[in-house]
């Protein structure tokens, strides 16, 4: 008998060896194909959100002389941001470093390749950083919806590149990257940041910072010539029918694709994502037909952005339910910020990038820490003010001062040095004449071919 009991005690530690050694040489992480190909699939959808997506919905509400340079606005973003990404917005985005930048640990891509991405682990390095590189490229876009019209090319073009690197890659870095000051999850090494505010694809990120910058532009750069005397009517709501619902399609990639995997909280981040914009759509419609007695095409197209804009910093975190009041709020608020504040107020933001990205994130991102909930996150503690984790609202709102707070003063500050360096607005003659000619030589619309 005894000698059972001693057979059996070195099998029982032999066993608990065993699972010892295999706990020390754990295999590393694997690269998941399923993951990697749905991840390059929002890629591509992220990017088709810029061109054709906003470069046809902003293109079609400028007026027919203006077309073509509204739409390379957009375009010539998707190249421009690509090459200073590379060389070293992504260090300063996604480098581990201070709480507020990045550091140039990644400048010219240096330590990017095919290993698996410490943001990641299932997808490579390399998938993660061309998937960041798609939001990257869309946010500076969306201001230019603000200064339509009468911004100069080259002053845009520096006013881009310096806002990237004032605004953008610093907020990035804080919201996602590791050990930044608003981080809510822990990445390698770096705990959560001192505020951890939840934003899962881009709503102080991407929407904050653009739509409060759009409103300093206009507000820098002045009114179009004419703006109080005559409409300034879309010359084409068919071809920004058409950029709504790339837009709308896109915006799956966006958010969706932030789970950086093919996982249920990808599935819940779709969902969350169409719901917010169909209500956000529905809820811009019956505020301006009870408001106005018509519901519009260019309404209901706008209600739809509001609604995936608010709903992008919330989409990964919340149900179904919430994902619908989110956006319907949004719908409303946006419309009434477009309509009667804009009005009272007399500010030219020609296609209201402010009206719905600023202030739809700010609705998105407040409402976030409401309704985030561990039903969908998986945490064991409570996520928001559903939860019983009131405190969140005051971290989201803690983001979203600083996202304001950042987005203001650096715009403010870059258009000073880009008025000092190439002039910001262009001639009034060019106004006139249109920015198609005066600035690319081009016509949209040739009426003698």
């Amino acid at each position: 008998m005894p000698r059972c009991q001693s057979l059996a005690r070195l099998v029982l530690l032999l066993g608990l060896a065993s699972v010892v050694a295999s706990a020390d040489t754990a295999a590393p992480a694997k690269i998941d194909s399923g993951d990697n190909a749905w991840m390059l699939v929002c890629t591509a959808l992220v990017l088709m959100m810029t061109g054709p997506g906003l470069a046809l919905f902003y293109g079609g509400l400028v007026r027919r002389k203006n077309v073509l340079a509204t739409m390379m606005q957009s375009f010539i973003l998707m190249a421009v941001v690509t090459v200073l990404w590379a060389v070293v917005g992504y260090s300063i985005a996604f480098g581990e470093g201070t709480p507020f930048f990045g550091g140039l640990r990644h400048l010219f891509l240096n330590g990017v390749g095919n290993d698996p991405s410490p943001y990641a682990p299932t997808i490579p390095h390399q998938t993660f950083m061309i998937y960041q590189l798609m939001f990257a490229i869309i946010t500076p876009a969306l201001i230019s919806g603000a200064f339509a019209e009468r911004m100069k090319f080259s002053g845009m073009l520096l006013f881009m590149v310096l806002w990237m690197l004032i605004v953008y890659f610093p907020m990035a870095h804080m919201v996602w990257g590791a050990g930044g000051l608003l981080n809510s999850s822990a990445v390698g090494k770096s705990p959560v940041g001192k505020f951890p505010s939840f934003d899962f694809a881009g709503g102080t990120v991407v929407h904050i910072t653009s739509g409060v910058s759009a409103l300093v532009c206009a507000l820098y750069l002045g009114k179009r010539r004419g703006y109080l005397v005559e409409p300034m009517k879309p010359h084409n709501l068919v071809i920004s029918f058409i950029g709504a619902c790339l837009l709308w399609v896109g915006w799956f990639g966006f958010n969706a694709g932030s789970a950086l995997n093919a996982s249920g909280r990808a599935t819940s981040a779709f969902i969350a994502t169409h719901f917010g914009a169909a209500a956000a759509a529905l809820g811009w419609v019956i505020a301006e037909w009870l408001r106005s007695g018509k519901p519009s095409v260019l309404g209901a197209i706008s209600g739809c952005v509001a609604g995936l804009v608010a709903i992008t910093p919330a989409s990964g975190f919340v149900q179904p339910f919430p994902a619908l009041l989110i956006g319907f709020v949004a719908g409303v608020v946006c419309y009434l910020m477009v309509t009667a504040v804009k009005s009272i107020l007399k500010y030219d933001d020609a296609l209201d990038a402010f009206g719905v990205h600023g202030a739809g994130g700010t609705v998105g991102a407040l409402l976030t820490g409401v309704f985030a909930t561990k039903l969908i996150t998986g945490d064991a503690t409570p996520d928001g003010a559903v939860d019983g984790n009131a405190g969140q609202i005051l971290n989201q709102f803690i983001g979203v001062a600083i996202a304001w707070t950042l987005a203001a003063v650096g715009t403010f500050v870059i258009l000073k040095i880009c008025d000092l360096i190439t002039g910001v607005r262009v001639t009034p003659d060019q106004e006139v004449e249109g920015l198609d000619l005066s600035l690319h030589g081009e016509e949209g619309y040739n009426f003698e071919a």
